[in-house]
């Protein structure tokens, strides 16, 4: 019997990265790293001199991967778990570093032999060709692969399977009527996903000094507000993307959070960099139309977003500090855009009011999450014991922030800025609805969400807030 009219006679060699799993560990692992450490980021420019080889050692030299959270192409290995079983031998042949490859390989058991990039040699492109010929002969393989490293493989196996291609692999493929196996198609959902517009709502806070000095109807100043409000859109998405990228192994352990773009492999990350890019130049673009201050102000945001992706949002308190600080600086931005002064009672209450709701974030968290007594919940600095204190830190500052706006409406500032004080007067109780309320139903598990996002969604919310601004208005008619 002629051994190539056999399938189960031709070994199939399978590339990893974008062709088994939906993303790069070359990439994945540098995160991975720069997140255990961020100085880490001055060692790589000397690794990748040293040649790909050696970056790629360094960085599995110094982190572990986790193979049952990665993002498999779940049709090509359903058709690698069949061959197997009909005594097929399979070859997993990547440039991945050997001990991520043999990790993956023990991980999915489907695999007789590993390939792998291996001190100073790069299993890709040519070696790889070079290695596969060596081990079953010039046409003796099949091969599955994905880019243009793959191109010189393709030509030396007998069957070439082209899975979720790029534009090199995809032109080859369809010049020589290869076997494709397309990966899911993008959609715009995809991208808003991406970009998680939803949380643009958030830099509304950006409006609110414009509003409190009764600037309704000034042109320039909505003109100045809309470009913050761009700017700070812009680069809050690059942050999200930066941010997605630190914790790809953590979202593909969460229920909904592994539906994210580079989480599930949808987008890849080097498209994500390239977004940010994009992103943070519109970002800086808008902010150069607005006075200097305002540049100081995003500038400042980016930083310190930039911090809590790397390490605050791991630290116990810090955390919700931050978060509360961050929301209270789109508030000064707003003010930095339009040059209002923002007064202390703002700065107090914002804080107050913003604390409480990152509070219930966690509480959430910890209520959600299945873990033993004395174990921290997964990139958090908090336990499964924490639950009460932080529920009774959440509703004493939700308590506080409208203690701080009942104080300031007896103000001299709120008679003299206010025609009809007395119309101001019920915002207090209307703070203390939304902020119990969340915490009620937080407690009661009917809220899974972030509780901003909640509050600007819920239709009861919603009315509430129109009631708030009406009154806000009227009172300084």
């Amino acid at each position: 019997m002629d051994a190539r009219s056999d399938k189960n006679a031709i070994p199939l060699a399978v590339d990893l990265d974008g062709t088994l799993i939906a993303t790069d560990l070359l990439w994945e692992g540098l995160f991975i790293l720069l997140k255990k450490n961020p100085l880490y980021v001055f060692l790589v420019p000397f690794w990748l001199a040293a040649g790909p080889a050696r970056l790629k050692q360094a960085i599995a030299d110094r982190i572990d991967i986790d193979p049952a959270s990665l993002p498999y192409r779940e049709a090509l290995l359903q058709r690698l778990r069949a061959d197997h079983r009909d005594g097929r031998k399979i070859v997993l042949a990547t440039g991945t570093p050997r001990k991520f490859a043999e990790t993956i390989a023990a991980h999915l058991g489907v695999f007789d032999y590993v390939l792998a990039t291996d001190g100073p040699h790069n299993m890709t492109s040519g070696r790889k060709r070079d290695a596969l010929i060596a081990a079953y002969g010039d046409g003796g393989f099949d091969y599955a692969g994905n880019s243009r490293h793959d191109l010189k493989v393709f030509g030396a196996a007998r069957n070439a399977i082209v899975v979720a291609p790029d534009r090199h692999a995809r032109r080859w493929q369809a010049a020589h009527s290869a076997e494709r196996m397309p990966a899911p198609k993008r959609t715009l959902k995809t991208f808003v996903k991406m970009l998680r517009v939803h949380q643009w709502l958030k830099n509304s806070l950006i409006a609110v000094p414009m509003v409190l000095s009764h600037e309704y109807f000034n042109i320039n100043m909505i003109w100045q507000c809309l470009l913050a409000f761009v700017a700070f859109s812009a680069v809050a998405s690059a942050i999200y993307i930066l941010n997605d990228f630190f914790d790809l192994a953590l979202d593909r352990k969460h229920p909904t959070k592994r539906n994210r773009p580079f989480a599930s492999g949808a987008l890849s990350i080097p498209f994500g960099l390239g977004a940010m890019a994009v992103l943070l130049a519109i970002g800086i673009a808008a902010g150069l139309l607005l006075p200097t201050e305002f540049l100081g102000v995003l500038a400042g945001y980016l930083v310190v977003t930039t911090a809590y992706s790397l390490s605050f949002k791991r630290m116990l308190l810090a955390d919700v500090l931050t978060l509360a600080g961050l929301y209270t600086v789109r508030v000064l931005a707003g003010a930095a855009a339009t040059g209002v002064e923002v007064s202390f009672w703002l700065l107090a209450f914002s804080i107050f009011f913003f604390l409480s709701l990152a509070l219930v974030k966690r509480y959430v968290e910890l209520r959600t999450t299945a873990i033993p007594v004395g174990e921290r919940i997964a990139g958090r600095g908090y336990r499964i014991e924490d639950q009460e204190i932080v529920a009774q830190a959440g509703m004493a500052s939700a308590f506080s922030s409208a203690l701080v706006l009942a104080l300031y409406m007896d103000s001299v500032a709120v008679r003299e800025l206010y025609p009809h004080p007395w119309l101001v007067w019920p915002l207090a109780p209307i703070v203390l609805y939304l902020t119990m309320r969340v915490w009620i139903l937080a407690r009661r598990n009917e809220m899974n969400d972030d509780p901003v996002i909640f509050i600007i969604r819920d239709w009861r919310s919603q009315i509430v807030v129109v009631i708030g601004a009406a009154l806000l208005v009227a009172g300084g008619w």
